[in-house]
């Protein structure tokens, strides 16, 4: 199994949608690249993530990245839907370099590339969110989500 940090907003409905893609084994919810090693504290930097657990050999990191742009608005600038600041950027995160290189060749190859925020970064910091975050759809599923949900059921 290997491990990619994907941001895509808000965090419950991306850990909704991730954890139905074919392939992946494992989701958390949780932040990437803050400053950190707690949820302690002021804002820190942090981009509101899941961490997913997939299987290689089932779904690659460009299928991911497909994935995960059916879920966000890739030109939108530290908003999604009506979540707006920092921490709600869009993003790929990995201790791999080979995912980032997989990623930034799925983002170079699009017509639209001059116009994508889409980070992709090394992972410096991970911290997992809060036990009421994770999951939080499925034990709350009428808790607000900026994703459609025909989309977060598209692979259910």
């Amino acid at each position: 199994m290997e491990v990619v940090y994907l941001a895509g907003g808000c965090l419950w409905g991306v850990q909704a949608f991730v954890k139905t893609l074919p392939g992946v084994t494992f989701t958390e919810a949780g932040r990437a690249n803050g400053t950190s090693p707690t949820l302690e504290g002021e804002y820190d930097g942090y981009a509101e993530c899941v961490k997913t657990e997939f299987d290689p050999t089932v779904v690659s990191i460009r299928e991911l990245m497909g994935y995960l742009f059916e879920i966000i608005d890739p030109y939108s600038l530290n908003k999604q839907g009506p979540d707006v600041g920092e921490k709600y950027r869009t993003g790929v995160y990995s201790e791999k370099l080979e995912h980032l290189k997989e990623a930034n060749l799925f983002l170079s190859e699009r017509d639209d590339y001059e116009r994508i925020v889409v980070e992709v970064l090394p992972l410096t910091n991970y911290v997992r969110s809060a036990e009421e975050h994770q999951d939080r759809l499925a034990r709350c599923p009428d808790d607000y989500c900026h994703i459609p949900e025909e989309i977060l059921k598209r692979y259910k």
